[in-house]
C-alpha cells in the first residue's frame, strides 16, 4: 500500500522533512518562518504572476530534494500583504532564504531548479 503526500499543504508545519511547499500567511507565518529549526526559502507570489506559476514545480522539487535541510513555504502577497511588506517584496517571483529568523539572501525572478539549488546551496541546515 502506497501512501500519497500532498505537495502543498496549509498551516504550521510540524517537520522540515516532510519535503513539501507549505502555504503560509500573516498569522502563520512567524510560527511557520522566523521559529523554524532549519533554513526556510520563502516564495513570495500570486496565482495571477506568470513566472509564479512557473516557479510551483521547481519548488515542490526543491522542497522534495532538500527535505530536512530546508522548509519551502510560499506566501501569497495578495493575501498576506503585511508579511510582503517586511520584506519589501516589489517584484514577484521573489524568494527569501531565512535562518534563525534572519534573512540571509533575497532572489528574485524565476530561475531553473539547478539555479536555485546553486543560488540557496551556503544557506541549507547540515545534512540529517
Amino acid at each position: 500500500m502506497s501512501v500519497s503526500v500532498p505537495v502543498v499543504a496549509s498551516g504550521v508545519p510540524g517537520s522540515a522533512a516532510d519535503g513539501v511547499v507549505w502555504e503560509v500567511d500573516d498569522d502563520t507565518f512567524a510560527a511557520a518562518v522566523l521559529r523554524s529549526p532549519v533554513p526556510v526559502l520563502i516564495d513570495f507570489q500570486a496565482d495571477w504572476c506568470p513566472p509564479c506559476r512557473m516557479m510551483r514545480p521547481i519548488l515542490r522539487q526543491v522542497a522534495s530534494e532538500l527535505a530536512g535541510r530546508l522548509r519551502v513555504v510560499e506566501v501569497d502577497v495578495d493575501a498576506s500583504p503585511r508579511t510582503a511588506l517586511a520584506y519589501g517584496v516589489l517584484a514577484m517571483p521573489t524568494m527569501v532564504v531565512v535562518r534563525d529568523g534572519q534573512a540571509v539572501a533575497t532572489l528574485v525572478g524565476a530561475r531553473s531548479c539547478r539555479r536555485l539549488l546553486d543560488d540557496i546551496a551556503d544557506h541549507l541546515a547540515e545534512q540529517p
